[in-house]
């Protein structure tokens, strides 16, 4: 199946992220081993699109989109639902005052 996203193909899942958000991927999640300066610079740019009128509503297609994805594929991230603890009370000992 082909992924297009206004005229171009996606081959990869980040190529159709980048392509449907127009920014690179790596712009919101980093790179590995980025030093702190380049992080810096990574999130001052963030926040210029952001400020951006065109880009008012990225965060929001964001949210939508990694909803998405864990949707689609929640092997990605290997959830295990958890079992709840009992509650217990607390054993009081003595006599209260």
């Amino acid at each position: 199946m082909k992924l297009i996203v206004a005229g171009h193909q996606a081959v990869t899942d980040a190529e159709f992220a980048e392509l449907a958000l127009g920014t690179p991927v790596e712009l919101w999640l980093g790179v590995e081993g980025e030093s702190d300066e380049e992080r810096a610079a990574r999130l001052d740019a963030a926040r210029d699109i952001l400020a951006d009128p065109e880009y008012r509503e990225l965060p929001d297609e964001l949210i939508r989109l990694a909803a998405r994805v864990v949707e689609d594929h929640p092997d990605l991230f290997n959830v295990v639902p958890l079992a709840r603890p009992a509650r217990r009370r607390p054993v009081r000992r003595g006599v209260a005052a």
